[in-house]
């Protein structure tokens, strides 16, 4: 499985709205940077990303999965551009806010660090579980880790 980061302005698509597709999922559309739409080719089904919160929030609000890949971009008659589907899987118990990453030595490589313009970024195992981590969630379960005994509830 890989690790994945997407960003969405909540104005044009948010957390909430995205919980509300359901297992259906949305087309991540209308992204157009070759690097991203390169990122989406190599998206599988199964893979997992953070669901981050661009310029109002600036925080990993939840986790998606792949649940379809790579296809044309319906919102572009060019052919050139790309979108995968994806779904909710989980909230983000405690949102995991880019100055938050930002202070961490051990996402000091993390693209969301230093290609914090690209919409769609690989992010590696060990950054994916500290994040997780960060937020109060288990990466292998995704459910809330209980502050008490570091256990997943």
């Amino acid at each position: 499985m890989q690790y994945w980061l997407l960003k969405s302005e909540p104005d044009a698509w948010s957390w909430d709205q995205q919980v509300a597709k359901g297992e259906v999922g949305e087309m991540w559309s209308g992204v157009r940077n070759y690097t991203a739409r390169n990122h989406m080719r190599a998206m599988k089904l199964g893979d997992r990303a953070f669901f981050y919160h661009s310029n109002e929030g600036l925080a990993v609000v939840g986790i998606v999965e792949v649940c379809a890949l790579s296809a044309p971009d319906p919102t572009t008659d060019d052919v050139r551009w790309d979108c995968v589907t994806v779904k909710a899987l989980a909230p983000m118990p405690k949102p995991v806010t880019l100055k938050a990453v930002k202070e961490n030595p051990k996402l000091a490589e993390m693209s969301l660090v230093t290609s914090f313009r690209l919409s769609v970024q690989p992010v590696a195992a060990a950054e994916w579980r500290e994040v997780c981590r960060m937020g109060g969630l288990d990466p292998k379960t995704l459910k809330p880790v209980d502050a008490g005994n570091g256990k997943a509830g």
